[in-house]
């Protein structure tokens, strides 16, 4: 069975996890009515929260998938952790929070979410950040589960073929939000979306999804000429009705006078690309490698900043694509992707 067969894909595009919010029942409900497939994403919820996510999901559609953090922490070192939380102080003091001076390792609630993804028997498991153990991929199996991998290289492919995952989603630096690279200390080649596809359906020898800053039909087509089986998209789909980015997100990816994306571990301690604002400006070259340490020493930062309306301490995640973030709603934005309306 191919993998448009077990995602029962008749539009060939998957509506990217994104976690934090954006990612909505809704959102996963809307793309599986035009024929595409959607991913809840399970990072930073707790377990109860994803449950009744999926059942909610459940409620309208089987055509779905759960997206969740692999551990592969970058654990603080005290003596830069506290030179970051120092710097931090004065942003922290104008939105009147409190920044914790201690680190905090977290993996996200584990082994309880694998648990819950096999209670649930959910269709489709993606993996990002780092590897699941084999035997969890033989969980997931054992109850008819389709497991993919997020990968950036060859070299991550192979180390997921070897654990038995079902196919993979292929990430280029071009992407919004978080890289799924498996060594974050090391900068990601910038590699051509298409380029990468290509070499890794070869050589890996399994289906994959293409990731990374696609927004147009053209570019859909392109990754599909490639030799992916359907598209990823995330950015593009940020401003819609059913997303449940933050108004100042929406808003700051709809703001002309934003013209630049950059990577930045300024906000979680992870590279991830992002609108450029003051913050990642300031603190991109301050930040040290630490995740998910920095994830928590900022959150509360930037809640508050969200709160107040305040585009230039959030992270507003954004690919390269993000020129073409309409508020239509999420139908309308994958069909047009899918080349049933016009471009």
């Amino acid at each position: 069975m191919s993998l448009k067969e077990q995602l029962s894909l008749d539009l060939p595009l998957i509506a990217a996890p994104m976690a934090g919010g954006p990612s909505t029942p809704a959102l996963v409900i809307a793309a599986a009515r035009t024929g595409a497939f959607g991913f809840l994403a399970a990072g930073y919820k707790t377990v109860e929260q994803v449950a009744d996510q999926i059942d909610e999901v459940r409620e309208s559609t089987q055509r779905f998938g759960v997206n969740v953090f692999a551990p592969n922490p970058v654990p603080a070192q005290q003596a830069s952790f506290e030179a970051y939380a120092e710097s931090l102080r004065p942003e922290a003091a104008r939105f009147d929070v409190e920044l914790s001076t201690a680190p905090r390792e977290d993996d996200d609630s584990w082994s309880q979410k694998i648990d819950l993804l096999v209670e649930k028997a959910v269709p489709v498991v993606s993996f990002t950040f780092g590897l699941p153990a084999a035997d969890d991929v033989q969980r997931l199996h054992d109850v008819g589960t389709v497991v993919l991998q997020t990968v950036t290289n060859v070299e991550e492919a192979r180390q997921a073929v070897a654990l038995g995952v079902d196919a993979l989603a292929v990430q280029a630096t071009t992407a919004g939000g978080h890289s799924g690279t498996l060594t974050p200390d090391r900068p990601v080649p910038d590699v051509p979306l298409t380029d990468l596809v290509a070499e890794i359906r070869q050589k890996a020898g399994l289906p994959v999804v293409a990731a990374g800053g696609i927004s147009t039909s053209e570019q859909v087509r392109e990754v599909l000429a490639a030799g992916a089986d359907a598209a990823v998209v995330g950015t593009v789909l940020l401003r819609t009705p059913e997303s449940g980015a933050s108004q100042v997100h929406k808003d700051a990816l709809g703001d002309p006078s934003r013209n630049e994306t950059v990577v930045t571990t300024a906000f979680s301690g992870r590279p991830a690309r992002a609108l450029r604002n003051s913050f990642t400006d300031r603190f991109t070259d301050l930040a040290p490698l630490a995740y998910p340490a920095v994830h928590f020493l900022t959150s509360p930062l930037r809640k508050a900043a969200t709160a107040a309306s305040d585009p230039e301490h959030v992270n507003l995640w954004a690919g390269l694509g993000y020129r073409n973030a309409t508020t239509d709603s999420a139908e309308t934005v994958l069909r047009r992707l899918g080349g049933d309306l016009p471009a």
